[in-house]
C-alpha cells in the first residue's frame, strides 16, 4: 500500500518538471520583457509547488516533509512578491509593456474589413 503515495509523488515530479520547462522555452520565446516574466513567475510557482508536492508524498510523513511544507510556503510568498517588484521596478525605470496595436478604430481590421 506504501506504493501508492510512492506512485503519486513520481506523478506530481513529472508534472512539475514539465511545467519548469515549458517555463523555460516560454522565457525563450515571449516578446517582452513583462511577458517572459509572468510565463517564468507563474511556471515556477506551478512547477515548483508540483515538484515539492510530489517530494512531500514520496518521503512520506517525517521531517523532511514538514520541512518541504515550510520551502514550499515560502516560495509560496517569495515568488509572486519578488516577480510583481521586478515589475514595479521596470515599470519606474521607464521599460514600456508591448501592447497589441489594433489601429485605435474599435473595428478588428482584419483581412475582410472594408
Amino acid at each position: 500500500m506504501a506504493a501508492v503515495p510512492e506512485w503519486i509523488g513520481m506523478g506530481f515530479l513529472i508534472l512539475g518538471a514539465l511545467f519548469a520547462v515549458i517555463g523555460a522555452v516560454g522565457v525563450l520565446r515571449l516578446p517582452d520583457f513583462f511577458s517572459r516574466m509572468h510565463g517564468a513567475g507563474i511556471t515556477d510557482t506551478l512547477g515548483a509547488g508540483l515538484i515539492l508536492t510530489g517530494l512531500m508524498l514520496y518521503s512520506g510523513l517525517s521531517l523532511v516533509t514538514v520541512k518541504l511544507v515550510m520551502i514550499l510556503f515560502l516560495l509560496w510568498i517569495t515568488s509572486p512578491t519578488s516577480t510583481h517588484a521586478l515589475a514595479k521596478a521596470a515599470l519606474a525605470s521607464g521599460l514600456e509593456p508591448e501592447l497589441a496595436d489594433h489601429g485605435g478604430d474599435g473595428e478588428s481590421g482584419g483581412e475582410g474589413a472594408a
